[in-house]
């Protein structure tokens, strides 16, 4: 059983995935892969800096994503041409790390964590859609919480597609506004579901 984890910057996607992770779920963090598929010297990242310039990496030849976002949310063109890059190194990396999973537990529980499941079409690689909620004014706090200003809060958050659009495609949401014990109860029943939808 494989499910896509979404939802909008700082609804807390990363605390869900952990708490499904400890109920026994294999989590694939599609941020994590991003950063992987970009390391230096790979051709994600040769591309990138063919793109965007010299002046977008640390002196250890890293990206700095800082610079790299600021460019990017200021400019939907920029942001496509930055997802065409990245995304089909990253989908080619899952399905490496899918059939290993698949390969050693045929019914392992998958969570896929993509913050831009619904925007860029990666429904196909799930079976279930999970949404994480949480309300306009606990996702601007959350950033704010990291370091961000307050425009560059708002700017993340309009990038994507409003979490009432993504809603829309969930077969289940969770909701993270509330205390951690509410959204662990709410992910043990999701997990219960998948489990059981994975045996049928």
């Amino acid at each position: 059983m494989i499910a896509g984890l979404t939802g909008g910057i700082a609804t807390g996607k990363s605390t869900v995935a952990r708490l499904f992770q400890e109920l026994g779920a294999h989590v694939i963090d599609f941020d994590v892969l991003a950063h992987k598929v970009t390391r230096p010297g790979l051709k994600a990242w040769e591309e990138i800096v063919r793109f965007f310039g010299v002046e977008i990496l640390n002196p250890d030849q890293t990206i700095n994503r800082k610079k790299l976002g600021r460019l990017v949310f200021d400019d939907p063109e920029k942001l496509a041409r930055l997802n065409r890059i990245v995304h089909p190194a990253v989908f080619e990396e899952d399905q490496k790390i899918t059939a290993e999973i698949l390969a050693g537990d045929p019914r392992a529980v998958i969570i896929k964590e993509i913050p831009l499941l619904i925007e860029t079409g990666a429904g196909h690689l799930v079976d279930k859609i999970i949404v994480v909620y949480a309300s306009p004014e606990v996702q601007l706090q959350r950033l704010l919480a990291r370091g961000l200003n307050r425009d560059e809060a708002l700017k993340r958050i309009n990038a994507q597609a409003p979490l009432g659009e993504k809603m829309k495609w969930a077969d289940f949401v969770i909701y993270n506004d509330g205390d951690l014990e509410e959204t662990r109860r709410q992910v043990a029943e999701v997990y219960r579901q998948l489990v059981q939808a994975g045996t049928v």
